[in-house]
């Protein structure tokens, strides 16, 4: 097959102890899927508002060790470190009980956000699009394998900023828990291989600067460092 343009090398993520790379389909981010950081945006909580979904471009994957240029456009940028679920198995309807058999493994992720952005965007009732895509707005640490660690139902989240703690939780705090994610979303768009799910983010988040180095950790999945630049 020709093309017209030359074909862009597709965003991967790699793989921990091996040499292959995951190929990135499809990011998705979940929000609010803790009830502290849903009362902190004044959006609800556990029993309040439901967690969104929102998309990213593939594209904006950078690995960890990366730096990430200070992006345009925005005052307030803000990381919220999660944990991902990358999609190794594809399916619709995928019900909550098998869900977990798609997943292929884990990784540590910051949803990099332009706050401003976002509230304008909100304000205008316009698409939050914008305030998530953008250059490295997505960066991802090696991905751990399932079949190596299991499927985490609990353990510390954390991000520091400069050494400082910024961010702190428990997986065990997931409103929806991975494979609830994983139902919901197939049962709306059919999950591929390659596809990364963000599944939200503790209370905490806040503005950082050029400058600033990142460290978020996930206990029993791995670490995960940027330098703001």
């Amino acid at each position: 097959m020709s093309y017209a343009i030359p074909l862009a090398a597709p965003p991967t993520v790699g793989i921990a102890g091996s040499g292959l790379r995951f190929p990135v389909r499809r990011i998705y981010t979940i929000g609010r899927n803790y009830a502290a950081h849903a009362r902190e945006t004044g959006l609800g909580g556990a029993g309040g508002s439901k967690p969104g979904v929102s998309l990213k471009p593939a594209d904006s994957v950078i690995p960890d060790g990366s730096a990430l240029p200070y992006p345009p456009g925005t005052e307030q940028l803000e990381p919220e470190v999660e944990m991902v679920a990358a999609i190794g198995r594809g399916g619709a309807d995928i019900p909550p009980a098998a869900a977990l058999d798609h997943v292929f493994g884990y990784a540590v992720g910051f949803d990099m956000i332009r706050r401003d952005v976002m509230h304008a965007c909100i304000a205008d009732q316009h698409s939050w699009d914008l305030c998530k895509s953008f250059d490295g707005a997505s960066p991802v640490s090696d991905l751990a394998l399932a079949e190596n660690i299991g499927h985490p139902a609990r353990g510390a989240i954390t991000l520091a900023i400069n050494g400082a703690e910024r961010q702190r939780g428990d997986l065990s705090d997931l409103i929806w828990p991975v494979a609830e994610i994983v139902a919901r979303l197939s049962a709306l768009s059919r999950l591929e291989p390659g596809d990364l799910i963000f599944t939200g983010t503790p209370k905490g988040p806040g503005k950082v600067e050029r400058g600033d180095r990142l460290e978020g950790v996930v206990e029993g999945i791995g670490r995960l460092t940027v330098d703001i630049a």
